[in-house]
């Protein structure tokens, strides 16, 4: 059933301050839940994405931290349980692409970089959750670690980012696998896979014009947003989607 305003959840959100992550937090804070925003460099974004969430209805905290370090990820989790108490949610969502290349053209450095930040950042952040979230969990109200894939997983990104395509098959396989190890702690595991969504990932990987070439390929005949990508995030935080777990919902356009 729907959750109300009184029933305040705490809600992690890695890589928070921008992107669907924001749109993430800014649609928690409207539901009166409690956010932690992850960051790892933008401490501006990251406040202005509090403000949002304030001004939303919910109560938020910037927390800084790199998903690549295990000390970084550790402080997360006890500064938003400081923050606010038991966590009830967790959203993997810190990740990065580089430019537009084929397999044959990356370098050892790239590919270390976005693995390490999209495989082992979002296992470590994964690991921690699943440490935390058993204890919040009861058999009245489940708990939830929502996992941010990508239609690429599917696609593979030939030609342009068969790194990140790689990345994001991690997290679909993570999905399945956490899923049952939690399901009996009655937590829920499930990941969203956005497709092509208006933000700024694009033009930080080189390419704005890919967002309107590859939006108008849709069935739908556009690119997605991250408002919309988060209504997917958020419902499967909430008890609405209590009986769904170790499933991928994609957010794509048809595509």
């Amino acid at each position: 059933m729907p959750l109300s305003r009184a029933s305040t959840m705490n809600i992690l959100i890695t890589g928070g301050s921008r992107g669907i992550g924001r749109a993430a937090a800014r649609l928690a804070g409207a539901r009166g839940w409690n956010v932690g925003v992850n960051y790892s460099n933008n401490a501006e974004a990251a406040e202005a994405a509090v403000r949002e969430v304030q001004q939303a209805g919910g109560q938020a905290v910037a927390i800084q931290g790199d998903v690549t370090q295990e000390t970084d990820v550790i402080h997360m989790f006890e500064q938003m349980e400081r923050s606010f108490g038991a966590l009830h949610g967790a959203v993997i969502n810190a990740g990065i692409v580089a430019p537009s290349s084929r397999l044959a053209d990356m370098s050892v450095e790239r590919l270390r970089r976005v693995l390490d930040t999209n495989v082992l950042g979002a296992y470590i952040c994964a690991r921690e959750a699943a440490r935390r979230l058993p204890a919040s969990s009861s058999s009245e109200r489940s708990t939830s670690i929502v996992i941010i894939s990508s239609a690429a997983a599917r696609l593979g990104s030939p030609n342009e980012y068969v790194d990140y395509a790689g990345s994001k098959g991690a997290m679909d396989t993570l999905t399945i696998g956490l899923s049952k190890e939690l399901g009996p702690a009655n937590v829920r595991v499930n990941a969203v896979r956005p497709g092509i969504i208006d933000t700024d990932i694009h033009a930080s990987a080189g390419d704005p014009g890919r967002l309107q070439r590859i939006g108008n390929q849709t069935p739908l005949g556009r690119a997605g947003s991250a408002g919309e990508t988060a209504e997917a995030i958020v419902w499967l935080l909430s008890p609405a989607s209590s009986y769904i777990t170790g499933t991928h919902i994609d957010v794509a356009g048809g595509r």
